[in-house]
């Protein structure tokens, strides 16, 4: 007589754990490893923190719903700044702080010694989460770098708005009244600006600015780098579309000087760490390009 076949009782697969639950299994792991680190039992850390050994015991658990002021106290008492706790990363030590607080008290110029001493270490980690587009006139470069910022959902900047606004004058006021080298002066200072007050954005300069090599140097540090390039027909035209004459007006060589002009810059510009050809292509095609290098390279990576 045959034996009927054994019943399979399948467990269901765990749910997954929300926000909330993950942050208190977090917190529960962060505070048992940090107290057993420092060799302190829930006894001894229960009487430098003011908080019960039964209430540190459901914390340990992931049981416990610890308000923030209680929170603090077991932070201050494990003597680590209360964010470490409620991060999955080792929390920084003591050295790393301290030369932290001595970074964010010193003048911009040492700040910037101390970032290009540490680029080569990890340039990646430098630039990550900012990224320039570079190129001549015409190109996109605007156009993409609005909608890409507001794609990605980060700050967009132009550098030229960024001197206007230092300068309180229009560009075209800044180039009569300081020059070819003092606009150049103006926009290496406004690099540093932006480079110090974003940490993810999109940035669009203007295409004279690779033949600057101290400020281009800077840029290619900070920034990761894409050459946004269409055809000499199309920068042209959409120069004028933009209610610019100048490169045609009286200037029948107009044309064959910009195409001298792209090659020179050519090398320059090939430094990038992407391209994107805009010619013959809709801003939604050239626009779906960009996004796709963001994303193949990690230009938003911070590697944390």
């Amino acid at each position: 007589m045959s034996q009927p076949a054994a019943k399979v009782v399948q467990t269901p697969a765990p749910e997954p754990l929300d926000a909330g639950a993950k942050l208190i299994q977090t917190l529960a792991g962060k505070v048992a490893t940090l107290r057993k680190q420092r060799g302190l039992s829930r006894r001894v850390l229960s009487e430098m923190s003011g908080v019960s050994p039964r209430y540190l015991a459901q914390l340990e658990a992931g049981e416990g719903n610890i308000s923030v002021l209680l929170l603090q106290r077991v932070a201050s008492a494990l003597d680590v700044r209360i964010e470490a706790l409620l991060t999955e990363q080792t929390p920084l030590d003591h050295d790393v702080l301290r030369v932290a607080a001595l970074y964010h008290q010193a003048p911009e110029e040492v700040q910037q010694q101390v970032c290009s001493m540490l680029a080569p270490q990890n340039p990646r980690l430098l630039r990550a989460g900012r990224i320039c587009l570079i190129g001549l006139r015409g190109a996109g470069k605007s156009t993409l770098g609005a909608r890409a910022g507001e794609a990605l959902g980060i700050p967009f900047v132009e550098l030229n708005r960024e001197i206007e606004e230092a300068a309180d004058m229009p560009l075209a006021e800044v180039m009569a009244f300081y020059g070819e080298v003092g606009y150049r002066k103006l926009e290496a200072e406004a690099l540093e600006r932006v480079s110090a007050r974003h940490d993810r954005m999109v940035l669009a300069v203007a295409g004279g600015i690779v033949t600057e090599e101290d400020t281009f140097a800077h840029l290619l540090e900070r920034f990761h780098t894409v050459w946004i390039r269409t055809s000499p027909a199309e920068h042209m035209q959409r120069v004028r579309g933009q209610g610019d004459h100048r490169p045609m007006q009286g200037n029948p060589a107009a044309m064959a000087h910009l195409k001298d002009l792209l090659q020179a810059r050519t090398p320059l510009y090939a430094r990038a760490d992407a391209q994107v050809d805009t010619a013959n292509r809709t801003v939604g095609s050239s626009l779906n390009t960009l996004l796709a290098a963001v994303a193949k390279h990690q230009f938003l990576d911070t590697g944390r």
